[in-house]
């Protein structure tokens, strides 16, 4: 069990991030829904049986935690609108505005995309995962989730063409 959590420790950067795109970008579900992993990891109602990473299988369990939660969220007919600024960086003030321009911009279009386009971007640009670990993750076929890649990808390119081409306007 301690062993366990160290692993779980180690992977709690990148556990948030994927918390946070499986929430649309809101911090505060994305760590209500961190902490209920955790703790269904933790007290044994998720059991790890070594049939992909660690880190794949304890997204799979952050990403079903956040349908719970969404599901139950819209129960209470609560909607939450994301964040509109990214965390900042450590650079100057001009190239930090300039990044935080650009992270804002990306993070938009992100939004715009159908939601599994959007998660299978998410784990293998942000989570440096393969699409055959992201469709583990997302509990698809590695098909669908190239399709998805694919799609998105695509997709991402033209919304950030087109908010490219406004900017020069």
């Amino acid at each position: 069990m301690e062993d366990l959590e160290s692993q779980i420790a180690e992977l709690h950067a990148s556990s948030f991030g994927w918390a946070m795109t499986c929430c649309r970008r809101d911090r505060e579900d994305a760590c209500e829904v961190l902490q209920q992993a955790y703790w269904k990891v933790l007290s044994g109602r998720a059991r790890f049986e070594g049939r992909s990473s660690l880190r794949t299988w304890l997204f799979g369990v952050i990403r079903m935690t956040a349908l719970e939660h969404a599901r139950s969220a819209r129960r209470r007919m609560r909607e939450v609108p994301p964040p509109s600024e990214p965390p900042a960086s450590g650079a100057s003030p001009e190239s930090s505005a300039a990044d935080r321009q650009r992270a804002a911009v990306l993070a938009a279009a992100m939004e715009r995309l159908p939601e599994r386009q959007r998660e299978v971007l998410h784990l293998v640009f942000y989570e440096d995962l393969t699409i055959e670990a992201a469709s583990r993750v997302m509990d698809i076929s590695l098909g669908t989730a190239r399709t998805h890649y694919e799609r998105g990808k695509e997709a991402l390119a033209s919304l950030l063409r087109k908010e490219t081409t406004l900017e020069r306007r």
